[in-house]
């Protein structure tokens, strides 16, 4: 069983970034990507992104391609999704998730994290 854990999230002005953290705990070698969503009221959930463990290989969605980036830390078993250039449709709720298999829809992931809340103002 794969604990994620998000932090991070707040409310900032549109132009800003903000930094948020998934630290994974019972980490399972088999989990190898960890993945970002989104969710804004009303709507379904949205892939963000994903990086993997080994080799720190991304790929992102086309809304946050070249504003967002997403690192990990393996040694502190800890993902990270760095947002730059936020606007106001980047409003959600932000999951982090972790799969075994690539991650580009809610149907592939295997774990959740609780989410954490993101608020740009304009």
């Amino acid at each position: 069983q794969v604990q994620l854990v998000e932090s991070g999230g707040g409310f900032v002005q549109a132009g800003g970034s903000l930094r948020l953290s998934c630290a994974a705990s019972g980490r399972s070698f088999s989990t190898n990507y960890m993945g970002w969503f989104r969710q804004a009221p009303g709507k379904g959930r949205e892939f963000v992104g994903r990086i993997t463990w080994s080799g720190g290989i991304t790929y992102y969605s086309d809304s946050v391609k070249g504003r967002f980036t997403i690192s990990r830390d393996n040694a502190n078993n800890t993902v990270y999704l760095h947002m730059n250039s936020l606007k106001p449709e980047d409003t959600a709720v932000y999951y982090c998730a972790a799969s075994a298999w690539p991650v580009v829809a809610p149907s592939n992931v295997q774990y959740w994290g609780q989410g954490t809340q993101v608020t740009v103002s304009s």
